[in-house]
């Protein structure tokens, strides 16, 4: 499976041409987006319906500048759109999870309680697909959390990845880290940038 994952788009119209690209150009299977497609949700609404036009379905979670209830309403206006927080969704054999929102906490005891309650028997029932943690925050001590005052990501995330069997977590939110990989024993960790990164499942 191709996959075009973006993050952090925050209303760019520079953004949404470069995917639009990628779209045409590379014709990947679907769309993945850990959040931030606005700013403070100002003109989320268009940025939605220019994303549902490109006739892929989009994956997505909100980040920090979003409601996850303006996510959920608009989500089932665009058929395209496919929102997946605190829930999953499979696609061609590969498990999507997602958990969006945050990006400042250093623990996050909702995202634990989530893993707790859905995510770990998910990942049971579903152990022989590829799966694919979706987060706006990125996991503690990585490339991808790493500023110049230091780490600053989530240990919670972390915690969940290093005890559980995902295949790759694809995160947002630091701008500073955009495009930046990593790895957190075999689990791959991407933080794909506005512009979009193809991915190979």
């Amino acid at each position: 499976m191709k996959i075009l994952a973006f993050t952090d788009i925050h209303g760019s119209l520079t953004a949404l041409r470069r995917i639009q690209q990628k779209v045409k150009s590379q014709k990947p299977d679907l769309l993945v987006c850990a959040g931030d497609v606005s700013i403070f949700e100002h003109g989320i609404a268009g940025v939605l319906r220019r994303l549902n036009k490109l006739n892929k379905k989009i994956i997505i979670i909100h980040g920090n500048h979003e409601d996850i209830h303006t996510f959920a309403k608009l989500a089932k206006i665009f058929k395209n759109i496919i929102f997946i927080h605190r829930s999953s969704y499979t696609e061609n054999g590969v498990l999507f999870i997602g958990y969006g929102g945050g990006g400042f906490s250093i623990v996050d005891k909702g995202f634990e309680k989530t893993a707790k309650e859905k995510f770990k028997d998910i990942i049971k029932n579903h152990h022989d697909k590829k799966i694919i943690l979706i987060t706006h925050a990125p996991p503690y001590k990585t490339r991808l959390d790493k500023l110049i005052q230091g780490h600053c990501g989530n240990k919670s995330i972390r915690h969940f990845v290093e005890k559980n069997k995902v295949d790759l977590l694809i995160c947002g939110h630091l701008h500073e880290n955009f495009g930046k990989e990593d790895k957190i024993k075999r689990t791959k960790i991407i933080n794909p940038g506005p512009f979009g990164k193809i991915i190979v499942i």
